[in-house]
């Protein structure tokens, strides 16, 4: 399981709609943002400063309830994602037809997976307390009409990165069934 809190990059999955970048990638990079387009589902996003990017690697084969069950896997990380907003009184969940999880109508945390081998890469973004402006810059996971939101802007402070990354160590841990030691997890500084 690795959690980090990325330099600002903005990622296309496979079968991403290049429309979704509104801009060319000069402007991304002109403010300081790199473009990839890399190896997993889901469509545009965001990774940057003030969102948990997390990478849990797993192989699905290892799950004792439903071995090689990709829904399951996805629920799960919704379900982790949904665990730590309700630990802050936040009711986040999700929406039919829209990956990822909301609060209304507005994005919380995406998803983009890839499975190989039954072997999990990529995960989800949480963002607790993004500068939501790097949003505008892209139509979030190819989902037109809909905003992105916060732990910041829900709660009205921001709670600390590494208060967060703590939360959905345990809640990962619970949810898939593993003992995330302290030898499985270099904590965020923040």
């Amino acid at each position: 399981m690795v959690l980090v809190e990325h330099a600002p990059v903005y990622t296309l999955g496979r079968a991403s709609d290049p429309a979704n970048l509104l801009r060319d990638e000069a402007s991304y990079l002109a403010s300081g943002a790199e473009v990839h387009w890399i190896d997993r589902g889901g469509d545009a996003t965001w990774h940057g400063p003030g969102q948990v990017t997390g990478y849990p690697i797993l192989d699905l084969t290892r799950d004792p309830v439903r071995p090689r069950d990709i829904h399951r896997h996805v629920w799960n990380l919704e379900a982790c994602m949904i665990d730590v907003a309700a630990s802050y009184g936040i009711e986040a969940g999700r929406a039919a037809g829209r990956p990822g999880i909301w609060v209304g109508d507005a994005k919380l945390a995406a998803i983009g997976i890839k499975v190989s081998r039954w072997v999990t890469f990529h995960g989800f973004g949480l963002n607790v307390s993004p500068d939501l402006a790097w949003f505008e810059g892209i139509v979030p996971c190819g989902l037109h009409g809909f905003g992105v939101t916060s732990l910041a802007m829900l709660l009205g402070s921001a709670p600390p990165i590494r208060e967060v990354s703590d939360r959905l160590v345990v809640a990962l841990g619970t949810r898939f069934g593993i003992d995330p030691g302290p030898e499985m997890v270099v904590p965020l500084d923040r």
